[in-house]
């Protein structure tokens, strides 16, 4: 290929309609034709990075291998084409005008007045081309978050308008995502909304080549000539994306409405080879065809905004259907949980996993269901702060260390079990500056965590400042909770398990994050076959007592 060709998705009418799943979806094809495609994700918020805000305002912070704090529209593009993305796929508003106007400190404009044009929309040009100009990518699909017309978005609209004229039209295409409602009252899709998000991207100076419209209904003949119509694309480029079961299916239905073809068509490539997808359709029969079904208790304090756990909750489902099993996620406010009412939260549940976070908040109700899941032989699986409440539990009701906790709950605490790293003692800033991205880790043989995963020497992404304090390692271990995974150049404790319970494992890293549909992590599908296993073992003991009754 001469050169990397630019797809740019921008979206309309409504935010959440999925341009990430979207461009996930289409990346997915070009990849299955043999292109090699990357995703990026442009943000037009001010923040520098999602790493500061709180999950309610964005979903979950999602964290690259370069230790990049970034959209969790990132997950979705390494879950869908199994490739690592980095710093340079996820830009904000922020990051844009920081980069101007550091450059303009330097000196770098020479004295020039800076303005939005050139300057800023020159930067974001750059960021556009940086990827493909690795000459890595045969394909670079470019994302730009928000929704034509927002004021925040106006450079980005206008950078990507330069870019088309700058790349000509065999190198650049625009899909645009927009919203085509049902009126229920009147039993009619209307187009008009899709009509007015076109006109505006036009007024932009973009005619977008391609229209997918976003639907509940299926969209008939004289609905897409309509579209096609008003909005300037021949009929075969108005492509329906009716709601689907599962995020799962777009790749497969956007297939069925060609998308990838009318892109390699417009771009004036060959597309004789069919896209290579039997592998994905493989995994939707076992997705949807479960053979078991197990209950797993997701315990945190963000539940009411289930995207704030976006990563885990796609990991039980790749989990879930290596072991056709159909992983029901049951949601548990950490606050609303206490020694009075566990047993009646928990009695139907077949694992436990504490998940991520920080601060005080809904930190007692964390750790009082690890002490249940310990002490019932519940398989339980904690993630960063789920493992530092699993120390803290043990720690307590075990070693007897009375007050026991972290240092970020209770800074005087006279038992530091977990406790904030050295290195971070001085630093004040929050953006960018904890522990992030692939660090070592070397398992022990013999331990549960080297039969998860079939090796020593892992490396796993993390997101986090507090660690397990090494004063107190000789009486865990002494005690039976043994440290499985050590980071080989720090010391620093990465994977904590108790030895005599059935599956009873916390990491200080985040799994979830490097779980795909073509590489389930193996820390979640294990945990789900033990849930299973705990499951067959519960109904057994049912039927036995109810044999003994007769």
């Amino acid at each position: 290929m001469a050169s990397t060709k630019y797809i740019f998705v921008t979206g309309g009418v409504t935010s959440s309609l999925g341009k990430g799943i979207i461009s996930a979806s289409l990346g997915k094809l070009l990849q299955a034709r043999g292109f090699s495609v990357t995703i990026q994700k442009f943000d037009p918020y001010i923040n520098i990075d999602p790493g500061t805000l709180n999950p309610y305002e964005h979903g979950e912070c999602y964290v690259t291998s370069d230790g990049a704090e970034t959209d969790l529209d990132l997950g979705h593009y390494e879950r869908f084409l199994n490739i690592s993305t980095s710093q340079d796929n996820n830009v904000t508003t922020g990051r844009i005008y920081n980069d101007v106007i550091t450059k303009e400190r330097r000196g770098d404009y020479l004295g020039k007045t800076v303005q939005v044009i050139p300057h800023i929309t020159d930067e974001i040009k750059n960021n556009f081309y940086k990827l493909g100009e690795t000459g890595k990518y045969d394909f670079v699909i470019t994302e730009i978050g928000g929704c034509v017309g927002d004021i925040e978005s106006l450079p980005f609209i206008e950078a990507a308008r330069q870019a088309r004229l700058e790349l000509g039209p065999t190198n650049f295409i625009s899909i645009h995502l927009t919203l085509v409602p049902y009126l229920k009252a009147s039993g009619e899709l209307k187009t008009k909304p899709t009509q007015h998000s076109v006109k505006q991207l036009l007024e932009s100076g973009i005619q977008p080549d391609i229209v997918v419209c976003r639907s509940e209904r299926h969209l008939p003949p004289e609905i897409r000539k309509k579209v096609a119509l008003f909005c300037n694309v021949p009929m075969n480029c108005v492509i329906e994306a009716q709601d689907a079961d599962t995020i799962y299916d777009v790749p497969v239905l956007m297939r069925k409405e060609r998308l990838d073809e009318r892109v390699l068509s417009k771009l004036k490539l060959s597309h004789k080879k069919e896209p290579k997808i039997d592998k994905w359709k493989e995994f939707l029969g076992r997705l949807k065809n479960p053979t078991e079904e197990v209950n797993i208790g997701l315990v945190g304090k963000y539940v009411q905004l289930p995207d704030a756990y976006k990563s885990i909750i796609e990991s039980f489902i790749h989990a879930g259907a290596e072991n056709e099993c159909q992983v029901n996620v049951k949601w548990f406010d950490s606050e609303e949980l206490f020694p009075e009412n566990i047993s009646q939260h928990f009695s139907e549940l077949h694992g436990i996993l504490v998940a991520p976070g920080f601060g005080e908040r809904g930190i007692e109700g964390k750790i009082t269901a690890i002490q249940y899941a310990r002490e019932n032989d519940i398989p339980f699986f904690g993630i960063c702060l789920g493992l530092q409440c699993a120390v803290t539990e043990f720690a307590r009701n075990v070693l007897g260390l009375k007050g026991a906790s972290s240092t970020e709950i209770a800074p005087k605490t006279k038992h530091p079990v977990i406790d904030l790293m050295e290195e971070q003692k001085e630093i004040k800033n929050m953006g960018g500056t904890m522990r992030l991205g692939a660090y070592n880790c070397i398992l022990t043989k013999g331990s549960k965590a080297y039969s998860v995963y079939g090796h020593t020497k892992i490396k796993e992404r993390h997101r986090h400042r507090y660690e397990f304090n090494n004063q107190y390692l000789d009486a865990f271990e002494g005690a039976g909770m043994i440290a499985s995974g050590i980071n080989p150049e720090t010391g620093l404790v990465e994977v904590m398990e108790l030895a005599k319970h059935r599956w009873f494992i916390g990491c200080q890293y985040h799994p979830e994050l490097r779980s795909t549909v073509s590489n389930p992590h193996p820390l979640f599908v294990k945990f789900v076959k033990a849930a299973v296993s705990f499951k067959e073992e519960k109904e057994d003991k049912k039927l036995t007592e109810k044999d003994m009754a007769v």
